[in-house]
């Protein structure tokens, strides 16, 4: 078997492995529901689109976005919670971006804390990676995101008191 064979063999059954497989563009609204549960977000888009989020949170690491255009069918479907998304996110935050337009493009945070260095809040993300980090956008008191950065998931750090 050649090497891109076997590559798509191996995610065809980690998808499988992980439960129900990412919905194909063209795919009824009907059929998400019915494959995939009740979302944990809807989200309106333009021209009479709709987001569908699902979270695995707050310990879960994946979000996937699911979009339908206004007929209801599957444009696209994304897992959101990546590097290169989070990214974008702090690009983002430099140029303005609010509270609504964060949630609408990478879902609910796993965890808010009051607080944070300028007030409001602070929103953290987990996901898919080696390095126990998390992801952490920090929200004003007006509903702006001022600022995002990776940090350390403090749920990787053993209790003080092991040996």
């Amino acid at each position: 078997m050649r090497f891109p064979a076997l590559a798509t063999a191996l995610s065809t059954l980690l998808l499988a492995a992980c439960g129900t497989a990412p919905p194909v563009a063209g795919t009824a609204r009907d059929e998400v529901l019915r494959d995939w549960g009740r979302p944990s977000a809807r989200h309106a888009l333009p021209a009479g689109a709709e987001r569908l989020e699902y979270a695995s949170g707050p310990y879960g690491r994946t979000t996937w976005m699911i979009d339908l255009d206004a007929g209801g069918r599957v444009v696209q479907a994304r897992q959101v919670l990546n590097e290169a998304e989070f990214m974008q996110v702090q690009v983002r935050a430099a140029s303005g971006l609010d509270r609504e337009e964060l949630l609408r493009w990478i879902g609910r945070p796993g965890e808010r804390r009051h607080g944070g260095w300028a007030g409001g809040e602070v929103w953290s993300w987990r996901y898919p990676t080696n390095d126990c980090l998390w992801f952490q956008v920090s929200v004003s008191e007006r509903g702006r995101v001022t600022s995002g950065a990776f940090a350390i998931d403090p749920a990787c750090d053993p209790p003080a008191d092991r040996d």
